[in-house]
């Protein structure tokens, strides 16, 4: 039977403490760093590695550069022997990996089957702001539309999620995001790892409630008060299975990391131990490879790594841990070495050609800060003009002990104003922008390109990590399209509670 979206999600469990931040009332939880608050599951959860990683369903376009997805809800096994309804891209969790080539534009049909409205947002696409998945610009229940995203840009490991109005935390929760794969021809000369050996991890954390139900505390649109500064879950999904494992080949791999938690950073490493060679990063290849230990991902941030099992004698387990979470919590993903294998792949020395800007061309410098702010109602249930996929019963009320007189998450100072610029850029011209925190915040912006030095060369990311009381430096190219944007903390709590910007391009 199908749920409606007061039933789908359902406040449940109990609330884990931990290190305790204080604003405005707001009681925020930290473990590991991350800002937010543990919800922990009410129903038997599997054994670490005892599931098998799933394979993600490709999608790739026709001849004639189209691809459909259905918005639907479905039951799905993610606990072993349990059904979950999700609402997610032809109802699966994640969505279909979709593939598209550099240069052919994709003619992305997004069909709505929710009796709530939706928003496709390709999350590090450069796409006209009318394909962009601007937070109103609704696919209405019954609806569909095209969205045209000219695919212009480099290769890169992006995504794709729900984007609505106040709604995209539960929204996304509920499945509504997929990994989305755009490839250049120019790498396979490169001869890094290819076809099975290289996997798509979409890494995610969730809580469940008796039935087996995800848990998500909103009502009516409106996110219970002790999880306004983000939403933990305690079991770690990867490719919507909890602590999968899978069979490798003594040889090198391609994984191209996703971080698609709510609110959750990982520390990513191997143990017992072994080299993360990071190949890219949000926005395609580095100038080089660079060895690591651990690897950091904030909400919304990629990486492509190789790794090396040819290191690993046959028979051995090595295991891909969050190191900044222990228990269940810091186990992501085990890789059993299970046999020898010919292995023609390589990391060259020099991956693609990045122009570093020059601080020289700056012509604009902008301050944002994002920090907590003052107790309002906000946009509550009626910013999506519906509702969300589902809803709980968090008991909370307008007093602001779970409804809507929550302190509001803003951008220098201001809560989210739909159509209220916040900066008006110039096509063709170099900016520098500047970003300073109160908490870790995932700072993300449509449409353009952040270049950063990581390693001592440039690199293009879409999502900055901005840890409390920092500030983070950098450069953005005005490129691509004019219209309106945004840009929003990539915590999808905060981004609900007004965390975001329009920015018009002019």
């Amino acid at each position: 039977m199908s749920l409606s979206r007061r039933q789908l999600f359902g406040l449940s469990g109990g609330i884990v403490s931990g290190v305790a931040l204080t604003a405005c009332g707001i009681a925020m939880t930290s473990p590991g760093g991350s800002t937010g608050t543990l919800l922990t599951s009410s129903v038997p959860l599997p054994r670490p590695f005892s599931t098998d990683l799933p394979r993600l369903t490709p999608l790739r376009p026709d001849r004639d550069g189209r691809a459909r997805v259905t918005v639907r809800r479905k039951g799905v096994e993610i606990l072993p022997g349990r059904t979950t309804e999700i609402a997610g891209y032809d109802g699966l969790f994640p969505g279909p990996t979709i593939e598209a080539t550099k240069g052919a534009p994709l003619h992305l049909t997004v069909a709505n089957e929710l009796d709530v409205p939706i928003v496709n947002h390709l999350h590090g696409g450069v796409v006209p702001p009318e394909h962009d998945g601007y937070p109103t610009d609704f696919v209405q229940p019954s609806a569909s539309r095209v969205y045209e995203y000219p695919l212009d840009q480099r290769a890169a490991t992006l995504w794709y999620h729900d984007h609505a109005m106040d709604l995209t935390g539960p929204n996304v929760y509920a499945g509504m995001a997929g990994a989305f794969v755009l490839r250049d021809p120019a790498e396979e000369d490169l001869g890094l790892p290819r076809e099975e050996r290289e996997l798509t991890l979409v890494i995610t954390d969730r809580s469940f409630g008796d039935d087996a139900e995800l848990v998500y505390p909103v009502t009516d649109g409106v996110i219970d008060s002790r999880y306004h500064g983000g939403l933990l879950g305690d079991v770690m999904l990867v490719n919507g299975a909890p602590w999968p494992r899978t069979d490798v080949d003594a040889a090198r791999y391609r994984l191209r990391i996703l971080n698609a938690c709510n609110a959750r950073r990982l520390e990513l490493a191997l143990d017992p131990g072994g080299d993360l060679v990071q190949v890219g990063t949000d926005l395609g290849l580095m100038t080089r490879p660079h060895r690591r230990s651990t690897l950091t991902l904030a909400p919304a941030e990629r990486a492509d790594v190789v790794v090396d099992f040819s290191e690993h004698e046959v028979g051995s387990q090595v295991t891909l841990v969050n190191r900044l979470d222990d228990g269940a919590m810091g186990e992501v993903l085990r890789f059993d070495v299970a046999r020898r294998a010919k292995d023609d792949s390589r990391v060259p020395s020099r991956l693609a050609s990045i122009e570093r800007l020059d601080p020289a061309d700056v012509v604009v410098t902008r301050d944002f800060k994002l920090s907590l702010g003052a107790r309002g109602q906000g946009h509550g249930s009626h910013g999506s003009s519906g509702g969300s996929t589902g809803s709980g019963s968090s008991g909370g009320g307008r007093d602001g002990s779970g409804g809507g007189n929550l302190a509001m998450w803003t951008v220098n100072d201001q809560p989210y104003r739909p159509g209220v610029d916040i900066a008006r850029p110039r096509l063709g011209t170099l900016e520098r922008w500047r970003f300073t925190t109160d908490v870790h915040h995932p700072v993300h912006a449509h449409l353009v390109g952040f270049q950063v030095e990581q390693d001592g060369a440039p690199v293009w990311k879409d999502t900055i990590d901005v840890g409390p009381t920092s500030r983070a430096e950098v450069l953005v190219p005005i490129e691509g399209y004019r219209g309106r944007y945004v840009l929003h903390c990539h915590n999808l709590e905060h981004e609900d509670r007004m965390m975001m910007a329009d920015f018009s391009v002019v």
